[in-house]
């Protein structure tokens, strides 16, 4: 039984554009355009399960995409960064520069009192595992750190690695294989790509 995982990166918006922790901020107009030119073409890969994370950023990709149906899969939620939500990383830095480094050198840190990327590795690992168990494709809409953290897992690559994966928004990662064994093709856009 093989399984593939297609995971889209959500469309652009300001918290993204502005490198802010996630604060709940919705689609910018630029990444709306850029959503609708991918559906008006058709490069919305098909799926038999539909899902997506717990985001607005998410949802209004899915639903301009007019991937409807998708399910909500909460272990596919972005990183809690606890008390750092809506600051940039820059603002952060300036404020604790001792806890980002902490937290950029030790996968299993989380000064700002939310998750550490070891057990958001472990969290959205879950969905991968749950995936391998399905005959056929699912398609998620997620945040890159999402795509981030379930590539590292999928090759076995150590929790450091995270922070060298980039994941531009609206580009396309795919896992196919089984438990265990998954293969990747990584970052192409999702415009012409079908």
């Amino acid at each position: 039984m093989t399984s593939r995982v297609i995971l889209i990166s959500a469309a652009i918006g300001e918290a993204l554009r502005e490198a802010r922790f996630d604060d709940g901020s919705p689609v910018d107009a630029s990444g709306l355009r850029a959503v609708r030119a991918a559906a008006d073409a058709g490069a919305v890969p098909a799926g038999g399960r539909l899902c997506v994370s717990p985001t607005v950023r998410c949802r209004q990709t899915a639903e301009a995409l007019g991937l409807e149906g998708a399910v909500e899969a909460p272990e596919l939620a972005p990183l809690d960064v606890g008390r750092w939500r809506g600051a940039t990383l820059a603002e952060v830095s300036a404020k604790e520069p001792e806890a980002v480094a902490r937290w950029l050198a030790d996968p299993a840190s989380a000064p700002h009192d939310g998750e550490s990327v070891r057990t958001f590795c472990d969290r959205v690992a879950e969905h991968l595992d749950a995936a391998a168990g399905f005959d056929g494709r699912t398609v998620a809409v997620v945040e890159p750190e999402v795509v981030r953290a379930l590539v590292v897992r999928a090759l076995g690559a150590p929790e450091h690695a995270f922070w060298r994966v980039d994941v531009p928004p609206l580009t396309v990662t795919e896992l196919s294989g089984r438990a265990g064994r998954w293969n990747l093709r990584a970052g192409r856009p999702l415009v012409g790509s079908a």
